[in-house]
């Protein structure tokens, strides 16, 4: 069956879509030695696809792993009411029912994990095995040290006790903190409750790095597929 080779391409982990469709427009895809161009069509099982000079490699069934980058104002539900921006609009031309490992809040931007394997959601989701993440904060006034220094020692919020935190990279200016704080801990909002305890609401907030996996140059509202060494670190952790 013919499908669009940007689609064929992002099925097969190579790339995102929008990144197929710029090797696509850049002449860097061939279909049976002929250069394709935006548009086109192809049979991967009959044709002969070329992606910059190497053979397109075809899943065989196995997981799919995915990071990526959440703009503000999307959902990282399967369905919303309101109809707003779904996670999963984002990676719409990826096959099979993917989930996502957690949740970041609609006003949360960053990384995020997306995946089909139930088993290792189970696992990186379960408190025993401590994931850390990472995020960056803006909140609002300026930071106390003693301030930092109940974050780090961990706080009573309604729900219990928390975990001591990594707090680094503290800055001040034009009337807000800039920090980094490193979790092992998934509690709903966490970060902002933490933050508010402390008396400074926070007025941006993004996950920048996942575990071992940080979000980097990946643009907003991109994805990508994990390498091999990254999916294999994930189910050592």
């Amino acid at each position: 069956m013919k499908e669009r080779l940007q689609k064929i391409i992002a099925a097969a982990g190579m790339a995102s879509r929008r990144q197929a469709e710029s090797w696509i427009s850049a002449g860097e895809v061939t279909v049976d030695g002929v250069v394709a161009v935006l548009g086109d069509k192809a049979d991967p099982l009959r044709q002969r696809i070329l992606i910059r000079g190497s053979p397109l490699q075809l899943r065989s069934g196995s997981h799919c792993y995915i990071l990526v980058n959440k703009p503000v104002g999307v959902m990282c539900t399967r369905f919303d009411p309101q109809g707003r921006p779904l996670i999963f609009d984002l990676v719409k031309e990826v096959p099979g029912r993917l989930v996502t490992v957690g949740r970041l809040d609609m006003t949360t931007e960053g990384a995020i994990l997306l995946t089909d394997d139930g088993e290792l959601v189970h696992r990186l989701a379960h408190p025993r095995f401590q994931v850390k993440k990472t995020y960056l904060v803006r909140a609002r006034g300026k930071i106390s040290p003693a301030d930092i220094r109940r974050l780090e020692g961990g706080l009573v919020l309604e729900d219990g006790p928390t975990a001591p935190a990594q707090v680094d990279h503290v800055r001040f200016g034009g009337g807000h903190t800039w920090l980094e704080i490193t979790l092992h801990e998934g509690r709903n909002r966490q970060v902002r409750r933490m933050l508010e305890a402390v008396g400074h609401p926070v007025s941006r907030l993004k996950r920048i790095c996942y575990a071992f996996l940080p979000i980097g140059d990946l643009p907003s509202g991109h994805y990508r597929f994990l390498t091999a060494k990254e999916i294999a670190r994930l189910k050592n952790l």
